[in-house]
């Protein structure tokens, strides 16, 4: 079987394999945005323990945050195990699994509603987010329906519009949630899983246009949505309300020039920027590490990037194309979200409500992204196995 786009063996050049048992860059860089996380989370969270009446507990965020990323390890180490062509035959299972989740935390009595939206189901150890879980299913869906449809990839009708009906279908559900940033990601992932596995460019690029389009529509249909576009673009008009998670993420990044107030020093992590150990947890890197310290951050995410992408382009060579897509996707879903998030905390793009991969405080993010490495490490050992004349 030959792929046209990313991975056709024409199209990129063949990638060495080291003669190791583990990608070592990616290892340590994942292990490092998890250390900072750990420690950030720590220090963002600190003043809304301690001043929350149900805990008055500073530790109360590390030690859930500690728990969460203790059984995310667990769960990674036994995802570590499972062969990749076990993920390949159940990849349509996990998506419905997972669509199932999404119609589930919309019933009301299970789903829960925190500041709104209703995105989690209570398990009493954690509040499961099946949206995390989503982005997981749709990067093994659309590998395995990319290999199962490669014929028919300049098909309109048999190659492009089942997988669009699935991805509308979940964006749908997502969005009575709602949750907006999580169907970007989502759609990201299909749609750049589509590309690399070489579908019909005129197709690909209609399917741009209809996408953008249907984004300005989302968003200008949206009261909610609007506001916080409008807000983006000016902040510092209505600093108080529409602007005023943006204004303080800015005002963090302005004092924390090139080195940092210093680790702890903060001043907007206490109760001045909401969501600081969640969603705006950059902006506290930033204040308290400054320029440095957002470099750092921004190189272990290019690196994680960069190596999914090398993995990928050694599978491909072996012709194991399920395992190249895979990793593909798992390289286009952290990176499309780190952007966003960094780059919503920067000012660059409006509000989403994403999460910082591997850092942000949150058991299903955190859950779902060391399942997603884990895989992406087992493709990468089988890749080595299969170069030194083993069978996987």
């Amino acid at each position: 079987m030959k792929f046209a786009g990313l991975l056709s063996r024409e199209a990129a050049p063949r990638a060495s394999v080291p003669l190791t048992d583990h990608d070592d860059a990616l290892i340590w860089a994942v292990a490092l945005l998890l250390s900072i996380g750990f420690v950030m989370v720590y220090s963002a969270s600190i003043a809304y323990a301690e001043a929350d009446p149900d805990t008055h507990n500073r530790h109360f965020y590390l030690i859930r945050h500690g728990v969460y990323l203790t059984i995310s390890l667990i769960v990674g180490w036994v995802v570590y195990h499972i062969p990749s062509r076990v993920w390949q035959e159940k990849a349509p299972y996990l998506f419905v699994g997972a669509f199932v989740l999404l119609i589930l935390v919309l019933v009301p009595g299970i789903g829960k509603v925190v500041n709104g939206s209703r995105r989690w189901i209570n398990l009493v150890v954690l509040n499961l987010q099946p949206s995390e879980l989503m982005k997981l299913a749709v990067v093994m869906y659309a590998a395995n329906y990319t290999v199962r449809k490669a014929e028919w990839m300049h098909s309109v009708r048999k190659g492009f519009m089942p997988m669009a009906i699935a991805v509308i279908a979940t964006g749908a559900l997502l969005l009575l949630e709602p949750d907006f940033g999580a169907f970007t990601v989502i759609a990201s992932i299909a749609m750049g899983t589509l590309f690399l596995g070489g579908i019909n460019g005129r197709i690909f690029a209609a399917l741009l246009v209809v996408s953008l389009g249907a984004f300005v529509v989302l968003i200008i249909s949206s009261p909610y949505r609007l506001q916080r576009v409008t807000g983006f673009m000016d902040p510092w008009q209505d600093p108080y309300g529409k602007g005023y998670q943006l204004s303080h993420s800015l005002i963090a990044f302005g004092r924390g020039e090139w080195l940092g107030v210093g680790l702890g020093g903060s001043v907007e992590k206490l109760f001045y920027l909401p969501e600081a150990h969640t969603d705006f947890l950059m902006a506290v890197i930033a204040e308290e590490c400054g320029f440095i310290g957002i470099a750092v951050v921004i190189a272990l995410f290019a690196t994680v990037v960069r190596r999914a992408f090398v993995i990928a382009a050694q599978a491909r060579d072996q012709e194991r194309y399920f395992q190249a897509l895979v990793a593909q996707g798992m390289g286009i879903w952290l990176g499309v979200q780190s952007f966003i998030n960094i780059g919503v905390n920067m000012g660059l793009l409006p509000t989403k409500g994403l999460t910082l991969p591997l850092l942000s405080y949150g058991g299903s993010a955190l859950l779902a992204n060391c399942s997603a490495l884990a895989i992406l490490l087992r493709i990468d050992w089988e890749n080595r196995q299969t170069l030194r004349g083993y069978k996987v």
